[in-house]
């Protein structure tokens, strides 16, 4: 991977990024945890009495409400004060109903009490060792408490001398250390009678000592539980900030960045961001978005609402989209050169005029007819007639086109330009290489060379001299009939002219333009038709200007002459007109489809060629063939020549074309181009009265362009062949005649009329078309 593809990787996974959140994010994270961890510590510092185990500080408040009571030393007061003081010792001896010692020392004064006097009967300073180690009495309260083993240690502790000693106890009896004892004192001044009557003021007090080690324990695995929680925590709203930030963020941006690259790639693929509205297309969009689609759009219900960086992935995606649509396959040059990444990792300068690249095509032309009549009556709205016509036009041109090859290159006011792109001229060299390494074998191939070898014909030098003459062939010499798939490629292209032909009589909303009262000046209805013209051959495909303003366009012969076959369909009186290059690239089920109407030469060129038409006829009837979308799509996606005979548009737009026609037709063609004019014109008649009967008959209504037919009716009439019987019958009405027949019998007629009804004696079987 070169350095180039290294940082447009890194670029548009934005790793980078991704990484810089991550470890800040952790950072904070880590400083999160101590903070936590701190103020749990501060917490229990600020608490009373450290936090510690509330319910030893009450119970020891409790039994120093009961030392204040006994406020006398009868022997009755003395035996409930022992009594109550031996139920709290036994309720308070072991820690939570287990067997460690909870309670380790207690005393109570002041010492007024026998119970409370050490084993000889001295003071013992409140130590409650005499309550249940200081007399055989005592121990026997003590074992019916008490497991024996408990008391011995207890009586210890109890017993012991000073502080030292019993914390000596502790650690050898109980392996208690210091630090996991806690004390609480509880006392107050009062006063208590003695035997004498005598009242004494003295410090009443309570001090315990307890075990907290399994309160310890417990608290350290909490704090440790805690503080693992939190963690665990933190690091979850981490990864929820980051996935935030990343579907927020560093996905749109992203996604951004793969949009630029993905039409730095191939302008001309669907827009990867947005859902496809139909199944047109599908399949090679799934295709195409394969190279962009990664997993931030996986999950396409997670799509953003209105965010700010949602809304800079729409203006991003819909500059591209625009810059696809404006510029079409022309542009895609001058869109992928000026996205594209070059070494370093940096875009270039903006260049709008990219060196142009020859490639073959087929063209074709598509006009509004009468487009200057709706212009003047229509005025602002015109735009949207042609925004209606394009919309069926687009969708038919991109639907039969084979692999997305269809595209509208430009309007041109009430023209479309559609291209319908067979690839550069190494691409189809490439193509018929293939097709060649197909039919012949490798053994062949082998025989060959070793004839030649033999022979001493294969030098270097012949091998330099073909290499050259390949190299240098002419974009003219190639034949495109020769290239696999060719046939059913032009099959499609032309499909789909046809199926707009149907669509624009049976789309509602280019219905409700034939009553609008402004194109029938309010007097009768009127009709929205289409003229196409096409043909097949190279051209210089690039973009035509300077830095100010651009056109991607194509520049070629062919182009010209595609829009020579539209403006002469107005001249033939049929809808669509094909060049002698279209035809020999047609499968034979297509090709027998198609009509020989002359031979011509167009203006600004010396080629003679053949002209076809396909016969299509308007019918009221197309609505009964409608098809939806995904209906539409299957057909296209199954074609098959068969097609041409199967289906139901195709055939009913060809309906009024019969084998009788098309021989007498075909007769008068013939004689017309071999210069027996007089003949030519009989027969000629005869086939314009046949299509005229059988229109009649099945009941057509005739929508033709005719702008030529008052010129056409002049031209019959001074020839005073009108009247022929089987050009014109009595009570018919002449426009209608005309609109109703055969436009290129008609167009011949006339055209030989004006000539003298004779051929010239330098007639070469064609004519020159004059006009554009």
């Amino acid at each position: 991977m070169n350095v180039t593809s290294t940082d447009d990787y890194h670029l548009t996974n934005a790793s980078n990024i991704g990484t810089a959140l991550l470890t800040t994010n952790t950072e904070r994270g880590l400083f999160l945890v101590f903070f936590i961890g701190l103020s749990s510590l501060i917490r229990v510092a600020c608490m009373e009495y450290g936090g510690t185990n509330h319910q030893l500080v009450s119970s020891v408040k409790w039994l120093q409400a009961n030392n204040l009571a006994a406020d006398n030393t009868r022997n009755e007061t003395c035996d409930f004060f022992r009594d109550t003081v031996l139920q709290w010792v036994a309720s308070n001896i072991y820690d939570g109903g287990s067997d460690v010692m909870h309670l380790l020392h207690l005393e109570i004064e002041p010492v007024r009490c026998d119970f409370q006097k050490g084993p000889d009967g001295s003071q013992s300073n409140g130590v409650m060792g005499a309550a249940l180690c200081g007399s055989s009495e005592a121990l026997s309260r003590c074992d019916t408490l008490f497991s024996k083993r408990d008391c011995d240690h207890l009586c210890k502790v109890w017993l012991a001398s000073d502080e030292q000693e019993r914390q000596y106890y502790y650690k050898t009896l109980f392996g208690i250390r210091p630090s996991v004892t806690f004390s609480t004192t509880d006392g107050s001044y009062g006063t208590y009678s003695s035997l004498e009557g005598e009242i004494v003021n003295d410090y009443f007090s309570v001090s315990a000592e307890y075990n907290e080690t399994k309160a310890v324990s417990q608290s350290i695995i909490t704090l440790f539980l805690s503080q693992l929680g939190f963690t665990l925590f933190v690091l979850l709203s981490l990864s929820v900030l980051r996935y935030d930030a990343g579907r927020l963020v560093l996905g749109p941006l992203r996604r951004m960045l793969k949009i630029v690259a993905f039409y730095a790639k191939n302008p001309l693929s669907p827009s990867p961001t947005r859902e496809s509205t139909g199944s047109l297309r599908s399949s090679s969009q799934n295709q195409d978005d394969d190279d962009y689609d990664s997993e931030d759009e996986n999950n396409s219900d997670k799509q953003l609402g209105t965010y700010e960086t949602e809304q800079l992935i729409n203006t991003v995606t819909k500059i591209t989209d625009l810059l696809r649509k404006c510029w079409g396959v022309a542009g895609a040059g001058i869109i992928s050169s000026n996205l594209a990444r070059q070494e370093g990792g940096l875009t270039t300068l903006f260049n709008p005029t990219v060196p142009g690249e020859a490639v073959y095509a087929l063209f074709a032309f598509v006009a509004i007819d009468k487009f200057q009549h709706h212009l003047h009556c229509l005025k602002g709205d015109i735009m949207i007639l042609i925004n209606d016509i394009a919309a069926v036009l687009h969708e038919e041109v991109y639907r039969w086109g084979y692999e997305d090859r269809g595209q509208c290159n430009k309007n041109l006011g009430g023209a479309f330009l559609m291209v319908y792109r067979i690839g550069t001229v190494a691409e189809v060299l490439e193509k018929r290489d293939r097709a060649e390494a197909v039919i012949f074998s490798a053994k062949g191939k082998q025989s060959n060379m070793r004839n030649r070898r033999r022979s001493g014909q294969l030098t270097s030098h012949t091998r330099t001299s073909s290499s050259n003459s390949r190299n240098g062939r002419s974009v003219d010499s190639i034949d495109l009939s020769s290239l696999p798939g060719i046939r059913s490629f032009t099959d499609r292209a032309i499909l789909g002219l046809l199926k707009t032909f149907a669509g624009i009589h049976r789309d509602a909303t280019l219905l409700k333009w034939q009553s609008d009262f402004r194109l029938g000046a309010g007097v009768h209805a009127t009709s929205i038709e289409l003229i196409f013209g096409m043909d097949a051959g190279w051209a210089v495909e690039g973009a035509v200007g300077s830095s100010y303003k651009i056109d991607a366009t194509y520049l070629s012969p062919h182009v010209n002459m595609a829009s020579r076959m539209m403006s002469a369909t107005k001249q033939y009186g049929v809808f669509f007109l094909f060049s002698q290059a279209v035809q020999g690239l047609l499968s034979d089920n297509a090709k027998d489809k198609l009509r020989h109407i002359d031979t011509v030469t167009v203006k600004g060129s010396s080629v003679q060629q053949k002209i076809f038409t396909y016969d299509a006829k308007v019918r009221s009837d197309f609505f009964l063939y409608s098809k939806t979308e995904d209906q539409a799509d299957l057909d296209s996606e199954r074609y098959s020549p068969a097609i041409w005979d199967t289906d139901q548009d195709i055939v009913a737009m060809r309906n009024h074309i019969d084998d009788d026609f098309m021989r007498v037709f075909n007769r008068g063609r013939d004689e017309y181009l071999a210069g027996n004019w007089p003949k030519a014109i009989s027969l000629l008649k005869k086939a314009d009265r046949i299509m005229f009967d059988r229109e009649v008959d099945e009941g057509y209504v005739s929508h033709v362009p005719s702008d030529n037919m008052r010129s056409l009716s002049n031209v019959l009439d001074s020839s005073d062949i009108y009247d022929d019987e089987y050009y014109h019958e009595e009570g018919e009405d002449k426009v209608t005649r005309l609109a109703l027949g055969d436009g290129p019998c008609q167009r011949l007629i006339a055209y030989m009329n004006e000539m003298g009804g004779e051929a010239p004696d330098n007639w070469a079987g064609y004519r020159p078309l004059t006009s554009k």
